[in-house]
């Protein structure tokens, strides 16, 4: 008992002896990148601050998934990521059975669009058309941004507004997150008499409903000379179209006894939902350099909604997995105790006061197929992982488990992406200072050196 204790008293003592290693320790500039390695023979805890290896790209976003979730309206002319314009169509459901009466007479027809995030103005008008599908959005596609919801739709206006986006302030002048807003669309009476007039026992069956009104088509006009806003739906359950109408037995009613009668038509989590989104880079500053790895950027442009993604090449971590040094019987290897990425928003390019950055970016490997795949490190913890804006604007990813999956041989090293997070949820872009910049794009890692 008393040997156990003195083995446990020992084993107690060296986890202090490495912890103390551990937070006694400071980041060393390595202007080498990787290619320096220490090559002691004991256990050694250091760290290192790798900037000269990291190379940066801008790259236009493909096939990016439009469909689901969060949907996006407007038409936005940034002074930094040039034009985009934003077009929506969902299909609207019946939520319960309605029962439109004898007589039926439409009176009006309105279409709801909720809305309470803005990025953008709120002093340019968004010109808004509306079209009734012809072709069915299926469930089973997932469509991408470039989907040509136009051809789909007829070609008959069927509704138009001219909107001015506008945010709910409280007493102090904030925005009240919380509050809605409404597009308030006036549609053709015909569509309120096509619907009224629909079988009942079609009504009475979503598919053969949604066959017979396949849903609307809204489409923004694009902006070309003031800044304009793209605007974030809320449509799970919300926004709706509303047919207003009379009928007999309303009608045969005293005066003062009589309904305001109406259906609604909503879009639900169910609904089909569904954008086409256009960028227009043509007469932005880092377009001559796009899509391409020849000449490394000097500012990173982050953009959603299927628009700008960076590509980060980081030279030399091979060198790690291929640095094993062996001294006789023994081999030397090194192990990843915590590998951190820091991106740094350009403040004064990013125009924060106007276009607030994104709360958190996404940092994705390449995979030996091209694919973009999420890092171990996300799956472990993606809270840990990180991404997020802080105080000091800048974005910190912990890619520890990744980086030693590259030291292991597990993992090759084909590059990264950063992106946006939830891209087709919210417009809200960012321009990152690049690797062209000194020391603004910076990997820390702190390692140890063991014995095998």
């Amino acid at each position: 008992m008393v040997k156990n204790n003195t083995k446990q008293f020992f084993r107690i003592i060296t986890g202090f002896l490495l912890l103390a290693v551990v937070f006694t320790s400071c980041y060393e500039e390595n202007e080498l990148g990787l290619e320096v390695l220490p090559s002691e023979d004991l256990i050694n805890v250091k760290e290192v601050i790798i900037s000269d290896d990291i190379s940066t790209f801008n790259f236009t976003e493909e096939h990016l998934i439009s469909s689901g979730g969060t949907s996006l309206l407007g038409s936005l002319n940034d002074p930094q990521f040039g034009s985009t314009k934003v077009d929506f169509a969902a299909q609207y459901r019946i939520v319960s059975y309605p029962r439109f009466g004898t007589n039926t007479v439409v009176d009006s027809v309105r279409l709801y669009l909720y809305y309470k995030n803005v990025y953008g103005d709120t002093i340019t008008s968004q010109h808004l058309s509306v079209y009734e599908m012809e072709e069915s959005l299926n469930p089973d596609i997932d469509y991408t941004q470039d989907v040509d919801l136009k051809s789909m739709a007829s070609d008959v206006l069927i509704g138009e507004i001219m909107h001015t986006p506008k945010i709910r302030l409280d007493t102090t002048g904030n925005s009240i997150d919380t509050a809605y807003q409404a597009i308030v669309i006036p549609i053709d009476d015909a569509l309120g008499e096509k619907l009224v007039n629909i079988d009942s026992t079609i009504l009475i069956n979503i598919d053969s409903f949604l066959q017979e009104f396949k849903g609307l088509f809204v489409e923004s006009e694009k902006i070309t000379n003031d800044v304009g806003a793209v605007l974030t739906l809320e449509t799970g359950s919300i926004s709706r179209l509303v047919v207003y109408y009379n009928n007999k037995e309303n009608i045969d009613k005293p005066v003062e006894e009589q309904d305001t009668m109406y259906t609604s038509f909503i879009i639900t989590d169910n609904s089909v939902r569904v954008n086409h989104v256009e960028h227009d880079y043509t007469n932005t500053s880092f377009y001559p350099e796009l899509n391409q790895v020849e000449t490394p950027s000097e500012y990173l442009f982050v953009q959603p909604t299927g628009g700008l993604k960076s590509l980060v090449l980081i030279d030399n971590l091979e060198t790690w997995k291929d640095s094993v040094i062996v001294r006789g019987s023994d081999t030397i290897k090194y192990g990843i105790n915590k590998a951190e990425l820091v991106f740094r928003i350009d403040t004064i390019a990013t125009d924060m006061e106007h276009f607030a950055p994104p709360n958190q970016l996404l940092f994705t490997f390449i995979d030996e197929n091209g694919d973009e795949k999420l890092l171990a490190d996300y799956y472990f913890n993606p809270n840990l992982y990180g991404g997020f804006l802080n105080s000091n604007y800048e974005y910190r990813f912990i890619i520890t488990q990744h980086m030693q999956a590259i030291i292991d041989g597990s993992v090759s090293n084909h590059g990264f992406y950063l992106s946006t997070g939830r891209r087709t949820h919210y417009a809200n872009r960012v321009i990152l200072r690049g690797s062209e910049q000194p020391n603004d794009i910076k990997m820390l890692v702190t390692y140890s050196t063991f014995l095998e």
